[in-house]
C-alpha cells in the first residue's frame, strides 16, 4: 500500500470518529448538553417566531407596532414580560430580537473564522518570513481596542445587521488564526504530511486534503465561543445606538430603551438581559463541554 493511499484512508476515517466517539464523549457531559438543548430551542424558536411575523403573523402582539393603551404595563397573563414605553409586548419583542442577536452572532463567526483560518493556514503552513511577517500583523491588529475599533467603524456606517455583523466578524479573526497556525505548525511535521510531500502533492492539496480536516476541531470550539462574545458585542452597540436600530428590536437597544423607566418598568431591563445571560451562558458551556469531548484525555477525568 502507498504511502498517498494510507494517508487517503486515515482522513476518510476522521469524520467517522468525530461522529461517534465525540459525539458519545458529548453526552456524558450533561451541562453541555442542556446547553445545547437551550440554543436548540433558542434558534428554532426564534427562526420560527421571525418566520411567522414576516408572513404578517404576530403571535401574541405585534413587536413593532406600538399601542398607548398598554404603555407600560407590568407582567400580567395578558402580557407575560410586560409592555414598554410605547406598549409594545415585550415577549413579543424579545423573540424577535433572538432571531437578530443568533442572525448577527452566526454571520460575525463565520466571517472571523474564515479569515482567521486562512491567514493562519498560510502562516502555519510556509513558516520562515511569510510566518514573521503575517504574525507580527497579527500581534499589531491584537494591540488595538477591539470594541473601540468596532465602534469607529460602526459610527461611520449606517447602522443595520449586516453591517454590524461585518464589522464584528472583519475584527475578530485574530485569535482564530493564531490557533490555526498553532495547529499546522504541528500538522505539518506529522508523517502523513511528510509522505503526501515525498509524492509530489501539492501544496493546495496537502492543506485541504491533509491538513486542515485535522486541525478544524480546535476552531469549531473557538466558533461556539465566538457567537457568545458577537452576541455580548452585538448588544453593546446596539445599546450605544450604533447597532440595530429601532423600531426593529435587538436585545440591547430593547435595554437602552428602556434604561430610563429602570425604577418604574424594571421587565424593560430584567427580561432582555437574562435573555442575553442565558444565550452567552449556554454557548459557553457548550463550548467547553466540545472542547472535553475533542480531548479524551480530559473525557476521563468527568
Amino acid at each position: 500500500m502507498s504511502d498517498e493511499t494510507a494517508t487517503t484512508m486515515r482522513l476518510t476515517q476522521a469524520p467517522t470518529i468525530l461522529r461517534s466517539s465525540v459525539w458519545r464523549r458529548f453526552r456524558k457531559n450533561r451541562p453541555a448538553v442542556i446547553a445545547l438543548v437551550v440554543l436548540v430551542v433558542l434558534f428554532v424558536g426564534g427562526m420560527g417566531y421571525w418566520s411567522l411575523n414576516s408572513g404578517g403573523i404576530h403571535i401574541p402582539f405585534d413587536p413593532i407596532k406600538p399601542n398607548p393603551p398598554s404603555q407600560l404595563i407590568a407582567p400580567c397573563w395578558e402580557h407575560p414580560l410586560g409592555t414598554d414605553d410605547l406598549g409594545r409586548d415585550v415577549l413579543s419583542r424579545v423573540l424577535l430580537g433572538a432571531h437578530v442577536s443568533l442572525l448577527i452572532g452566526f454571520l460575525a463567526v463565520g466571517i472571523s473564522i474564515c479569515i482567521g483560518t486562512v491567514i493562519g493556514s498560510i502562516s502555519g503552513y510556509f513558516g520562515g518570513w511569510v510566518d514573521t511577517i503575517i504574525m507580527r500583523f497579527v500581534d499589531m491588529m491584537m494591540c488595538i481596542p477591539t470594541f473601540f475599533l468596532i465602534l469607529t467603524v460602526a459610527a461611520l456606517l449606517r447602522p443595520s445587521i449586516w453591517h454590524v455583523a461585518t464589522i464584528i466578524g472583519l475584527t475578530g479573526w485574530m485569535g482564530t488564526s493564531r490557533l490555526v497556525r498553532a495547529e499546522f505548525l504541528t500538522l505539518r511535521e506529522m508523517d502523513y504530511v511528510q509522505a503526501a510531500r515525498a509524492t509530489g502533492t501539492g501544496h493546495l492539496r496537502i492543506v485541504f486534503r491533509h491538513i486542515l480536516p485535522n486541525a478544524l476541531p480546535p476552531v469549531l470550539v473557538s466558533a461556539v465561543l465566538g457567537v457568545a462574545g458577537a452576541i455580548l458585542s452585538e448588544a453593546s452597540l446596539s445599546y450605544l445606538g450604533f447597532g440595530v436600530q429601532p423600531p426593529d428590536p435587538s436585545w440591547g437597544n430593547i435595554i437602552a430603551g428602556g434604561k430610563q423607566y429602570i425604577l418604574d418598568a424594571w421587565w424593560l431591563i430584567v427580561f432582555p438581559g437574562v435573555a442575553i445571560f442565558i444565550t452567552t451562558l449556554a454557548f459557553y458551556i457548550t463550548g467547553e463541554g466540545l472542547r472535553i469531548a475533542l480531548d479524551p484525555k480530559e473525557t476521563k477525568q468527568i
